[in-house]
């Protein structure tokens, strides 16, 4: 899946998806490098998040990322700053659910079960 960041948001990026949610950075092959941006990588789970001018966060269209404790995934990213919202976690059948916003404004869902 891709997101998107303005220029210069590799930083804050690496925040959520690295600290906060525990992926690794992998290296972008050396065409695209140019291009800015980074990706994240955990299992078979991918995330793209690519330099966008202008900018606009993804509101609604979002990955949904599974983790191993929801509970404390959501905990430790309330501790960098990143609001948690646990009005669907009874919604979707066989889950538990909550959802945030990365550091760019991009909707992200986490489930576990």
């Amino acid at each position: 899946m891709q997101l998107a960041c303005p220029p210069g948001g590799e930083d804050d990026a690496r925040r959520f998806w690295v600290e906060g949610l525990g992926m690794a950075e992998v290296e972008k092959p050396a065409d695209l490098r140019g291009r800015g941006g980074a990706w994240f990588r955990a299992g078979s789970a991918e995330i793209h998040v690519g330099v966008d001018e202008p900018f606009a966060p993804a509101r609604k269209a979002h990955p949904a990322v599974v983790v191993d404790d929801l509970e404390g995934t959501a905990a430790r990213l309330e501790s960098l700053g990143f609001a948690v919202v646990w009005t669907e976690r009874h919604t979707f059948p066989g889950w538990e659910r909550c959802h945030t916003v990365d550091a760019h404004g991009n909707r992200v869902e986490l489930l576990g079960v």
